[in-house]
């Protein structure tokens, strides 16, 4: 998204992340990473107070009693890798620091493959939820403030296609929902992250441990 945005004319970036209890906080290593890439300020939250809330969800990407499903993304098994609420709550976070920081954008990187599985990556979710932040910030941000998702339309295999040429990085990028130092390849995030690489016919640099 950041690689994106530069080539989009927003050459100052204000990268944010989140430690909200999720196994895979590997993830904030590669978005650091990543952020000083292109020389972009990066904000990492700790917002693991919500954890102890998040932990009685039957979600697997924060109870540790839950294990993350393997193989090719259906509604079925990735259910259990639904975070409730966690978009609208990490967007509402993000979209003060925007205000705060006179921003003219916040964006975030849904797509079309997710669509079936997580609510709050669907077209009509981004626009209700613009518009909600947007009333809710009336006289307290940029007026042509606006939460983007430039991908929200895209497969996986265009995204990469994109990534590949604007130079992004992908070896410093990280998918796994697992909580390892290398990237399972089996859950399915990896599993769509290799289906992805093969349909866009560009090799993945990522080592897997499986």
């Amino acid at each position: 998204m950041g690689y994106w945005l530069k080539k989009n004319g927003y050459p100052e970036l204000i990268c944010v992340s989140f430690n909200y209890g999720q196994k895979q906080v590997i993830e904030l290593k590669s978005a650091r990473a990543i952020a000083n890439k292109l020389n972009a300020v990066q904000q990492i939250l700790d917002i693991q107070f919500i954890k102890d809330i998040l932990m009685r969800s039957n979600s697997s990407l924060t109870n540790p009693k839950i294990d993350v499903p393997h193989g090719i993304y259906t509604k079925d098994n990735m259910q259990s890798t639904v975070v409730p609420n966690r978009n609208s709550m990490l967007l509402t976070i993000a979209w003060t620091i925007a205000c705060t920081k006179n921003a003219d954008v916040l964006a975030y990187g849904a797509h079309s493959g997710d669509h079936y599985i997580y609510p709050d990556t669907r077209p009509e979710y981004l626009e209700a939820i613009n518009l909600s932040l947007r009333l809710g910030s009336a006289d307290s941000r940029k007026d042509n403030l606006n939460l983007i998702a430039p991908f929200i339309n895209w497969n996986k295999a265009a995204i990469i296609q994109e990534g590949a040429r604007l130079n992004v990085p992908f070896d410093l990028t990280w998918t796994c929902y697992e909580g390892g130092e290398i990237q399972c390849g089996l859950c399915g995030a990896c599993s769509e992250r290799k289906t992805a690489f093969a349909l866009a016919k560009i090799s993945d640099p990522t080592i897997y441990k499986d």
